[in-house]
């Protein structure tokens, strides 16, 4: 299960801003209705700017080869931005090729609560259910 990083960065001003694309249901990238509201949550218990959007990226590393991250961050001109349940998500073309298809949940349980990536890319993952391979 990946938890959100909440590694706020402050808004570049010099950033050009990009378009947003509404989502449909065949989304590159989905958060359901539960991950969107907690993104909300985070957001405002944080007194996170609006000019921050959800950052979702896919970073090297982990035992199978890659890993989800999920931060607060400013858009570039190579991002890609998405509606989903209300939540602008930005993501760089690198990743969106491994993230199409993704759905984005929250989950709580007994053994802890995060956000859950449904990757239909992934080929394999690790025993600790961090990391994964395509």
């Amino acid at each position: 299960m990946s938890v959100i990083t909440t590694n706020i960065r402050k808004p570049d001003a010099a950033a050009e801003q990009v378009p947003v694309v509404p989502v449909a249901a065949t989304s590159p990238i989905l958060l359901t209705e539960v991950a969107a509201k907690k993104v909300q949550e985070i957001r405002d218990q944080e007194s996170i700017e609006e000019s921050m959007f959800l950052r979702v990226r896919i970073v090297g590393g982990g035992c199978s080869g890659f890993s989800y991250d999920l931060y607060f961050d400013t858009s570039t001109p190579m991002d890609k931005q998405l509606q989903s349940n209300g939540v602008t998500v930005i993501v760089d073309q690198m990743s969106l090729q491994y993230l199409r298809g993704t759905e984005i949940d929250y989950v709580e349980g007994l053994q802890g609560a995060g956000f859950k990536f449904h990757n239909p890319n992934v080929k394999s993952t690790c025993g600790c259910g961090s990391s994964f391979s395509v």
